[in-house]
């Protein structure tokens, strides 16, 4: 190993110092630092400025469109005016003149039945026979009860008369004299009981038979021979209605209501017999508006002795009266059925829905006459939805437009 004899020179201790120590840097200021940290800050705080308005932005016009699509799209036009109305239809519910079910008032077994459905029977005719051993038994022993009664109530009556004629005599006492007089007295009531008793049971007897209450054709059958048949109301033996009247029930609305008046003659068509009418007296009325439906019900009594006509069929009634005032025609769609009644939707103030109560005329399917309830002008809403509720905006379409959609 040598030793480095070099001599020192300047610029050999230049070399040695860059080789040993890195240049010295200067601190940096405060106030240089500070001013880092404010523009770092001023940053981030643009950038979360920047980042709420966008958000806020995005809901607002998210928000005018939802606003924008909320109201349902309806299209609402101008009700067509209809000709005045001198006569109007109605369908009429026809019924029996007397429609009764017959129960069994007495338990047992069927026998036997007389009559099928469609059959044609008289009063009194016998439908069924009902087999009742039960109380067949119990009137036999009912009626020796009555004997019972009867010879204990004659034996306590001649001891009783007895001992009132002794006690004249003073052979006996007053005391055992009322004692007889009182139990003649009680088995005499026990006898009444007992015959009520007998007369209770002949008369269950008696509903063994099942007779026509009258005049009618028997509508349904629901027993058979073996059946086990029980008192009351429980199940229906037969079913029979009186033909001969029919009765046809019909809802007037209350704007003719004051036309209608009983014995006037009636027009009725059905549709089983096209081209042929058949004619009946209005009989009677509710004579009280129904608040539900704001009509009144009419009856109306057809002759029915031909057989031609059926009850519970539909019948069309025709009505003959002065016009209320300008009646208008809307597509049968347009019409809502809800709990307060018939109702048409209309537009007011431009986008506004109002709900009107409205009274039909005639209907054909397609389009249905309105008699009162509308005004000339009005929009009717065409196709309302289910949920249309009243004083709710709407967004009005043309009847050409294309429907809203959300991407534009």
């Amino acid at each position: 190993m040598s030793n480095d004899t070099r001599p020192n020179t300047p610029e050999t201790e230049i070399t040695i110092h860059d080789e040993v120590s890195a240049p010295e840097q200067k601190p940096i200021s405060g106030s240089k630092a500070l001013l880092g940290v404010a523009i770092v800050l001023l940053l981030a705080g643009l950038l979360a400025a920047y980042g709420l308005i966008s958000r806020r932005a995005a809901n607002t016009v998210l928000a005018e469109r939802t606003s924008a699509l909320a109201p349902p799209s309806v299209i609402a036009e101008v009700a067509r005016q209809g000709a005045p109305v001198n006569s109007f239809i109605l369908p009429g519910n026809v019924t029996s003149y007397t429609d009764s079910p017959i129960y069994a008032r007495t338990s047992g077994y069927l026998t036997r039945w007389y009559f099928d459905i469609g059959a044609r029977v008289r009063k009194g005719a016998l439908l069924a026979e009902i087999a009742t051993p039960e109380v067949d038994q119990q009137l036999a022993q009912a009626q020796a009860d009555l004997n019972t009664a009867e010879a204990t109530a004659n034996n306590a009556r001649i001891q009783a008369e007895r001992y009132t004629g002794l006690v004249k005599t003073d052979a006996v006492s007053k005391q055992d004299t009322d004692t007889y007089v009182n139990q003649a007295a009680a088995t005499a009531a026990a006898v009444k009981s007992a015959q009520a008793n007998v007369q209770r049971l002949k008369e269950l007897q008696s509903f063994e038979k099942v007779y026509a209450p009258f005049d009618g054709v028997v509508t349904a059958r629901d027993i058979d021979t073996g059946q086990l048949i029980d008192s009351g109301a429980a199940k229906e033996l037969f079913h029979l209605q009186a033909i001969q009247t029919l009765r046809v029930y019909a809802n007037v609305p209350q704007v003719y209501s004051s036309n209608v008046k009983a014995g006037a003659k009636i027009d009725l068509t059905f549709a089983e017999h096209a081209g042929k009418t058949y004619q009946g007296t209005l009989v009677r009325t509710a004579d009280a508006i129904d608040p539900a439906s704001r009509t009144l019900l009419v009856e109306i009594d057809v002759d029915n002795r031909g057989g031609e006509l059926l009850p519970g069929s539909l019948a069309q009634v025709h009505f003959k009266t002065p016009s209320p005032g300008p009646t208008f025609l809307v597509p049968a769609a347009a019409l809502i059925f809800r709990k307060e009644g018939l109702r048409l939707g209309v537009v007011t103030d431009g986008n506004i829905a109002h709900l009107v109560s409205v009274v039909i005329g005639e209907d054909d399917g397609a389009n249905v006459q309105i008699v009162s309830g509308l005004n000339a002008g009005d929009k009717v809403i065409q196709d309302p939805p289910d949920s249309l509720i009243e004083g709710e905006k709407v967004y009005v379409e043309s009847p050409t437009a294309q429907p809203r959609t959300g991407g534009k």
